[in-house]
């Protein structure tokens, strides 16, 4: 057995040692729920958890097989993606204690490929940005980014070796830098929502969040019912896009993106800059409309019967389009539709976009979640991201950038990924 205790594997180290023996489905849920149990009162990552419940599924798997491509691998599931087994209260009071009739479908194939659910993790509200009591486990005086806070602590702290949360705008992204992991928000689609929670349809996006950019290849490929293939080692064509949001990036990432920058460069990629479009640059505003219009639609019976329990935060951001006329909300889905058609040519000339992940270091305190800014054309656009720590900053926290592929061109993106990560300036520790 591995010196290394199962729960600070990657994926594909777990998947190795059960296939050779070494280690058993049983070993790696144990070290995983040791850890929960020591470091949840600290991090506030779970929100519910049940330890006989998940070695009983780890037991019931049996001797090692091939043909389940998640065999054996624990995992985590943000607060608003359905569970039977576990409550789903969305981040809200409104749901305190209420159990879904049926998994999501995201949770079902993870289960049935193999995998182990360990429990819930907790999200902002109905995927918003009123904080939940996550810490971030590399300072838990910091803010974990939201929504998918518990999502990126539990990875970040060793207690799950992948989870799942979710982007609408920024929810994906942000907290994986901010906790020092990998965040991969897929193409738009390609893993199913069905089961959860809606906030704005037009682009919410089941996501992962894993401590390597491999072990999200494994995950998504494994979701699907087939074994990953090799990441093919690729030294990427890159576009560096500049738009107005890099005017709101600290000195310390503008620098640390450069720096990157060149080094792929010296290592043989292909660096162009390019400049956002300006109907581009509109759709960034278009897409909180968007967001905040189908917020009210998706959130109605909330904002309609239980408006006193919702946070004063998102009673204001569903106020926010009430005057929206319908017209304007399909001319807005018309310019997305134009807006993607526009966006799909950057690929013919670069294989991916680099572009900023977050201001800067996650902030001291609880009560912000730091910017969205940065993820939410993507999603709106529905291409997949990936993004990683590339350095670290004045008070010793991760600096983060992103990597943006073509539509559907997951497999590049990620393999694009794992050449940046070959090239950046931060080791993910913690505490054993």
């Amino acid at each position: 057995m591995s010196k290394v205790s199962p729960n600070r594997l990657g994926i594909k180290q777990i998947l190795g040692a059960l296939e050779s023996g070494d280690l058993r489905a049983t070993d790696v849920t144990q070290a995983c729920l040791d850890r929960i149990m020591a470091r949840n009162a600290e991090v506030n990552a779970f929100v519910s958890f049940d330890v006989r419940q998940a070695m009983t599924a780890a037991a019931e798997l049996g001797d090692f097989n091939v043909k389940r491509p998640l065999f054996g691998v624990p995992f985590a599931v943000k607060d608003v993606i359905d569970t039977k087994a576990y409550p789903t209260a969305y981040g809200s009071p409104i749901y305190a204690g209420h159990f879904p009739e049926r998994d999501a479908s995201c949770v079902t194939l993870a289960q049935e490929h193999g995998g182990v659910l360990l429990g819930k993790v907790a999200t902002c509200e109905f995927a918003t940005q009123t904080p939940s009591n996550t810490r971030n486990p590399l300072d838990t005086r910091r803010t974990p980014g939201g929504s998918s806070s518990g999502s990126a602590a539990a990875v970040s702290d060793y207690m799950a070796p992948f989870a799942f949360g979710t982007q609408t705008t920024g929810s994906t992204i942000r907290p994986a830098v901010y906790c020092g992991v990998v965040g991969f928000k897929p193409s738009y689609g390609l893993i199913n929502n069905a089961g959860l929670k809606p906030l704005s349809p037009e682009q919410d996006t089941i996501s992962l969040f894993t401590r390597d950019v491999e072990d999200a290849a494994t995950v998504l490929y494994g979701l699907h019912g087939v074994r990953c293939p090799e990441l093919p080692r690729i030294v990427p064509r890159i576009g560096v896009l500049r738009s107005s949001q890099w005017d709101h990036a600290r000195p310390e990432t503008v620098e640390a993106l450069e720096s990157l920058t060149d080094r792929m460069a010296t290592a043989g990629a292909s660096i162009s800059e390019l400049t956002m479009p300006a109907e581009l640059e509109a759709m960034i505003e278009i897409q909180g409309r968007i967001s905040a219009y189908e917020a009210r639609h998706s959130l109605a019976y909330e904002r309609l019967y239980q408006h006193d329990r919702l946070s004063s935060r998102l009673q204001g951001r569903l106020a926010q389009e009430q005057h929206t006329t319908a017209d304007e909300y399909f001319a807005f889905k018309q310019r997305a539709r134009q807006a993607r058609r526009l966006a799909a040519q950057w690929f013919d000339d670069v294989d991916v976009l680099l572009y900023p992940a977050s201001e800067g270091e996650p902030e001291l305190g609880l009560m912000e979640t730091g910017s969205p800014r940065y993820g939410g054309l993507w999603t709106l656009l529905h291409l997949p991201c990936v993004s990683q720590p590339i350095a670290v900053g004045p008070a010793g926290m991760p600096l983060g950038a992103q990597f943006i592929g073509a539509y559907g061109d997951d497999l590049r993106v990620l393999a694009a990924a794992e050449f940046m990560r070959a090239h950046v300036q931060y080791v993910h520790k913690l505490p054993a």
